[in-house]
């Protein structure tokens, strides 16, 4: 499975599925080095573009050709460290018309509310978004999760995580989100 975005898509699609515009994905997780993760794996503009740069001195000093730079996903991402903390940004985001897309939640999170909880308190805010739950263990069984929040087509992340699934969930998820926001009537 590629790590790039689709090669077709339906007419008109909204501009983040032309790749025009950043997919919005915001990572709520209390362990910062886990946070940083997945900042490398969907962001890794600057480290491509330090290397860009290494590549062209080289190809200049040693007339070597320069490799073509990978195609990395345009992820635009937010973070927090504790599920209310996470849910005031998706807030923010959806009232300033550039909403979150995707959330990957851990299950746990303590001293605040646990990954069900927040996840909960998400849709409540925004009912579109796509949800990936995040955890090495769990609480809760899959199926309570699910029932929980009424989501069956909820997603599971297990830590620790491969950076190529990250990349694909990624992709699946925020395009599945834009198509369903984009297929819904607009209001105002």
């Amino acid at each position: 499975m590629g790590h790039g975005p689709p090669s077709s898509t339906k007419s008109n699609p909204p501009p983040s599925l032309t790749g025009r515009e950043p997919r919005r994905v915001i990572v709520i997780d209390d362990t910062p080095a886990i946070l940083e993760d997945f900042r490398k794996i969907l962001c890794p503009g600057v480290a491509a573009a330090r290397a860009q740069e290494l590549d062209a001195m080289e190809a200049s000093l040693f007339g070597k050709h320069p490799t073509p730079a990978p195609s990395t996903p345009p992820f635009e991402l937010f973070t927090a460290t504790q599920g209310l903390d996470g849910c005031a940004i998706v807030q923010r985001q959806l009232r300033s018309g550039r909403p979150i897309v995707l959330a990957f939640v851990d299950m746990r999170m303590p001293p605040g509310i646990d990954g069900v909880e927040t996840a909960a308190k998400l849709l409540a805010i925004d009912p579109d978004l796509e949800i990936a739950i995040c955890s090495a263990f769990s609480d809760y069984s899959w199926k309570d999760v699910i029932d929980r929040l009424h989501r069956p087509e909820l997603r599971f992340l297990p830590k620790p995580f491969d950076s190529g699934a990250v990349v694909d969930l990624a992709w699946e998820l925020t395009t599945r989100g834009l198509r369903r926001r984009a297929q819904r009537p607009r209001t105002g």
